[in-house]
């Protein structure tokens, strides 16, 4: 998924985009995500949420979420679980503490700074998938 991802997100998707595009490659999640993930990106516009742990808790709760036959518990554990590997990597998951030493929110440099985010969030994702027999 971090290879996808990384293609996606170095070729215009953002950085919410790009996880859920990854997955969405994988036969993990609809199509019809992608376009749920637009409004994640930078911090869901107002810097606070990195998208690239937005998209992610996108695809867990789209695989393991809440329908008539599961209570969605599952979800909230295996979030918790990739917000807790996302901050022994980064402290935290808010878009603008990570990328703070950016003046200028759409530069190449920022841009190549949130590269690492929208990895690292794949690798924990594609990490707890398997775990969770979801992807072999």
């Amino acid at each position: 998924m971090k290879e996808t991802a990384d293609k996606y997100f170095m070729s215009g998707f953002s950085c919410s985009e790009a996880v859920v595009a990854s997955a969405i490659d994988k036969g993990l999640v609809p199509k019809e995500l992608l376009s749920c993930a637009s409004p994640f990106s930078g911090g869901m516009g107002v810097r606070c949420l990195c998208g690239a742990v937005a998209g992610a808790m996108l695809v867990i709760g789209s695989i393991y979420g809440k329908t008539q036959d599961n209570d969605g518990m599952q979800s909230r554990k295996l979030a918790k679980l990739f917000n807790e590997e996302f901050a022994k990597i980064h402290n935290v998951n808010c878009c603008k503490v990570l990328s703070a030493g950016f003046k200028d929110f759409h530069s190449p440099e920022r841009k190549n700074h949130c590269r690492k985010m929208v990895s690292d969030a794949c690798e924990i994702l594609d990490t707890i998938l398997k775990e969770n027999y979801v992807l072999r």
